[in-house]
């Protein structure tokens, strides 16, 4: 009979889960005893590092990745990560050690209470099996949960002494979830798009996440829709280079009323119904705009504000929608008008500095909040799975996230603010010591600009605790292994920016000076 460790392992072969990312402790001791020659394990030096750079490979491969963590400090570090992941949808399945089932009356040291509840509800399902032969049964269910539509983070917890026990046979099986909506359903929302005089698609993530993009051009063009971000998007959804493309909605009720307020007929596809981070009274659209809602989550069909929601997978929806509806002969929007791109001077702004990236190659991870709308004006994104930030908003998520994309094996650059670059700053290690073809941007304006411009929005000048002055990252990304330089002129910029990495590039820029939406 095949003890838990072994099945357990089988299992994570037969779920091409051969790559994990983690931090070990003393509670995977027994796990990772006589590590197998053909699984990999991906070391991060902090916990909700390893999630962010495990969030970035399935991100990149499209399957589901798994994350060791360490009992309830592990995973008590990781949490913020792990609610990115969740809001984002990504498959990560993260299996925690445990004290010994028989020391867990006594409350033993590092032992977790209650742990199937403590990452709750930031998981889509929990669970420390009541039996140890229960443990291999418990991952492929776990497996099949994660990539179960809306796909997100699973948890599993194991007690360390489980290892070595007789496992139960598990059954070989298999889940096809992608799931379409009634046709009458989508024959509704076809009708509205038919018979709209002008027709908007706000396009989300679940675009991306689906690989739908191909499908919400062709319905765009078929409807000669404008085509708008989500606001606060993870993931870009639509070529920011088409002429339908309007531009990122703000995340702002009185705003996006406004803004789509000339649209008789709004279609949200893959996103919330809306994502917002400044409050405005108002309604959610205008009077006389007719809204539209496909997306596979159920929870986000239940608490949308307004219009009809209609569940079905992004793809296959859209694809119904795209043979269904006639083709329009109204007349396209106007063609949004990009801003120039700056002079790149002295001093140094952070919209020189992002247009110099123009045209992108590469993969794009960003999380520099105070330069997010500089960075969409001046680098539309143009190819799907290329653009990643976070879509919930816990700092540290950029920089790990980034480091995992690029050890799937496409060259990345990761856009950070100073502030956002230290929650996380130790992936720079991981990406040293597996050579990660990522180059680091860092737009350091010497605070949390995004904290004062957004006090300036609502009239509070005046804030303790957002000056960050003499930082000296480049010697913090040397001290984990990674070259790197700071630039304060525009003559040494370019030269900067065409190091394969991993390397980290701290440039000196002007403060925005302006509100944030």
């Amino acid at each position: 009979m095949s003890t838990v460790r072994e099945t357990f392992f089988d299992v994570c072969r037969d779920a091409g889960l051969t790559r994990w990312f983690g931090n070990p402790g003393s509670t995977e001791l027994r796990m990772l005893r006589d590590w197998p020659d053909d699984f990999d394990y991906v070391l991060a030096l902090q916990e909700s590092s390893a999630v962010g750079v495990a969030a970035g490979y399935a991100i990149a491969t499209g399957g589901p990745a798994l994350v060791s963590l360490h009992s309830a400090g592990g995973v008590g570090h990781a949490l913020g990560a792990v609610f990115n992941a969740y809001r984002d949808r990504v498959p990560l399945i993260v299996v925690a050690g445990q004290q010994t089932r028989a020391m867990l009356p006594t409350r033993p040291f590092l032992s977790a209470d209650e742990p199937a509840t403590f990452p709750r509800p930031y998981v889509k399902w929990s669970h420390q099996p009541e039996r140890a032969a229960a443990v291999p049964t418990a991952l492929a269910e776990a497996v099949r949960v994660t990539l179960a539509p809306p796909r997100g983070p699973v948890f599993l917890s194991v007690p360390e002494d489980d290892w070595d026990a007789p496992a139960d046979p598990v059954p070989q099986r298999s889940v096809h979830s992608d799931f379409t909506a009634s046709p009458s359903a989508l024959r509704l929302v076809a009708d509205a798009l038919d018979s709209a005089r002008t027709p908007a698609i706000v396009a989300g993530p679940g675009i991306d996440e689906d690989g739908a993009w191909a499908e919400i051009v062709a319905l765009a063009e078929k409807l000669r829709a404008a085509v708008w971000a989500a606001p606060m998007p993870s993931r870009a959804a639509f070529p920011e280079d088409h002429p339908l493309f309007q531009g990122y909605l703000p995340p702002v009720r009185s705003s996006i009323a406004s803004l789509l307020g000339g649209n008789d007929v709004v279609l949200v596809v893959g996103a919330p119904v809306f994502t917002y981070h400044v409050h405005t009274e108002g309604p959610v659209v205008a009077a006389g705009t007719r809204l539209f809602h496909l997306d596979c989550d159920p929870a986000a069909a239940a608490w949308a504000a307004a219009g009809t929601s209609v569940l079905t997978t992004v793809r296959a929806g859209v694809a119904a929608l795209v043979r269904q509806v006639r083709p329009a002969a109204r007349p396209a929007p106007p063609v949004r008008s990009r801003p120039p791109a700056p002079a790149l001077a002295d001093p140094l702004t952070a919209a020189a500095v992002l247009a110099c990236l123009h045209p992108m190659e590469s993969v794009l991870v960003e999380e520099a909040p105070s330069h997010k709308d500089t960075l969409h004006e001046q680098i539309p994104i143009t190819r799907p799975n290329s653009y990643l930030t976070t879509g919930s908003g816990a700092l540290g998520w950029g920089l790990p996230v980034a480091v995992g994309r690029a050890l799937a094996g496409e060259r990345v650059i990761c856009v950070v603010g100073d502030g956002s670059s230290l929650y996380s700053i130790q992936a720079l290690w991981t990406a040293a010591r597996r050579r990660a073809p990522l180059t680091v941007i860092v737009l350091n304006n010497r605070g949390y600009e995004a904290v004062s411009a957004l006090g300036r929005r609502i009239g509070v000048t005046s804030l303790p605790g957002v000056a960050l002055p003499d930082l000296d990252l480049v010697s913090l990304a040397r001290g984990f292994g990674c070259e790197g330089e700071r630039v304060t002129r525009a003559a040494d910029l370019r030269k900067a920016l065409s190091h394969d990495g991993p390397y980290l590039v701290d440039v000196e820029v002007t403060t925005s000076g302006g509100a944030l939406y």
